[in-house]
């Protein structure tokens, strides 16, 4: 996307349409998309997430503004937000764009840190569906991770504020009620202080357990230090026990660690096995890992490398299915700033570890900018991959994943930041 030329364009452009945003953001950090692959392209539609006066992730924008979408396809009409789209926020409260999405809701805890809330965009509108007030643990928002135990069953988990715990509380999605929260017998390794916020948390259907990535800190804050390569702890999901905790050999972290999964996607599943996203500092780079734990298996596979070679931090993996993923990755010797021109996107041989930088006619995708971003989603056969390159309108790329085609989509409007994409099951 093309740098742009003033501030005062952006508040502009936005405040055409939209309210002055609240400035109780926290610069803290990063979504998933658990409808990826489980709907039909002609039941549902895409959410586009732009941001004002920067890129968004951890609440750095001046606002997000969202607008709800039919199709990616060429021949639509340019996406623009101005005088459409709504902010997403509601009258009390904003809400981030690092959220927990199914089928056709959003779920997250908004700024005011008091509450879970279920809530749609409709119409050009936020439409709040439920909430529920803390009872016994309380989160803050973007810091907590999260896992599906079936269709209707939340799992929400994070440090506590003391960070020297880990919280858990399950809700049910119907109607939002708590069926039950408590704290993980999880103590904290030996010479830390705190736990980090978030983890990944992930349910792995083939095994019947919850295995949840973290760890933990010498210190609180931006400047603690891993005290060890992270660990992972397997939990019954019934009675939330720890079953086994153990360090990882193969990696620092995994990618994302302060937000589980609200904003990017780090965590997926081909026959049974679990690839995780993770990095280590290595070569004065933050050298990608993908990593598996075989079905039947707790801990990593120390033979397997599906990320080789790495040029930098790896930051999201989403399935393709037939032995393929999509990445999303950085050249760190282009840039490590959250907006430098470093960032691309790749497909990957889960076997084998060979990528292939996205192309389209015989070139490769340039660089985009914004590395808190999850601008891809999966349906019906098709990974939509949004594209926020310098010298060119942001626009949407369509992979065909039988054929490896490539084809143009749908172009965006410059004036803002492009940050994500969402598919929400339709009315």
């Amino acid at each position: 996307m093309k740098k742009l030329k003033s501030a005062f364009y952006l508040f502009a452009a936005a405040l055409m349409t939209f309210s002055a945003c609240s400035d109780d953001e926290d610069p803290v950090p990063d979504n998933g998309n658990d409808n990826n692959g489980q709907v039909e392209a002609s039941s549902c539609h895409f959410d586009i997430f732009m941001t004002i006066g920067q890129h968004g992730g951890m609440n750095r924008g001046d606002g997000t503004i969202v607008k709800s979408v039919s199709s990616l396809d060429a021949g639509q009409p340019m996406i623009d937000i101005r005088n459409d789209g709504v902010e997403f926020r509601s009258e009390d409260v904003t809400y981030s764009m690092e959220a927990i999405v199914k089928g056709k809701y959003y779920y997250q805890v908004p700024t005011s840190n008091d509450r879970f809330t279920k809530l749609q965009v409709v119409d050009n509108s936020v439409k709040v569906i439920q909430e529920q007030p803390f009872v016994e643990n309380t989160y803050k928002v973007r810091s907590y991770t999260h896992a599906w135990l079936d269709d209707n069953i939340l799992l929400i988990m994070a440090a506590n504020g003391d960070a020297d715990k880990i919280i858990w509380t399950k809700l049910n999605t119907d109607d939002m009620h708590i069926v039950g929260e408590g704290t993980l017998d999880l103590p904290l390794p030996e010479d830390a202080k705190v736990f980090n916020a978030s983890g990944i948390l992930t349910y792995n259907e083939s095994a019947g357990k919850l295995f949840y990535f973290y760890f933990a800190k010498d210190k609180s804050g931006r400047y603690g230090k891993a005290t060890s390569n992270f660990l992972t702890a397997v939990i019954n999901p019934s009675t939330m026990t720890v079953e086994s905790n153990k360090v990882n050999s193969l990696a620092h972290e995994m990618a994302g660690s302060a937000y589980g999964e609200l904003l990017q996607s780090i965590v997926l599943y081909q026959d049974g096995d679990l690839y995780l996203a993770a990095f280590s500092d290595e070569d004065d780079i933050e050298k990608g890992h993908l990593l598996r734990i075989k079905k039947g298996e707790t801990d990593f596979d120390a033979s397997y490398e599906g990320y080789p070679n790495a040029d930098g931090k790896l930051l999201t993996i989403q399935n393709l299915g037939n032995g393929k993923a999509l990445a999303y990755a950085r050249n760190d010797a282009a840039g490590t700033d959250i907006d430098d021109f470093s960032h691309y996107y790749t497909i990957i041989d889960l076997s084998t570890g060979e990528r292939s930088r996205l192309s389209y006619q015989g070139a490769e995708i340039p660089y985009s900018a914004g590395r808190f971003a999850q601008r891809s989603v999966i349906v019906d056969g098709k990974a939509y991959i949004g594209v926020n390159t310098q010298d060119a309108n942001p626009c949407i790329y369509i992979y065909d994943i039988a054929t490896g085609n490539v084809e143009k989509g749908v172009e965006i409007a410059e004036g803002y930041y492009f940050d994500m994409i969402r598919l929400l099951e339709n009315e």
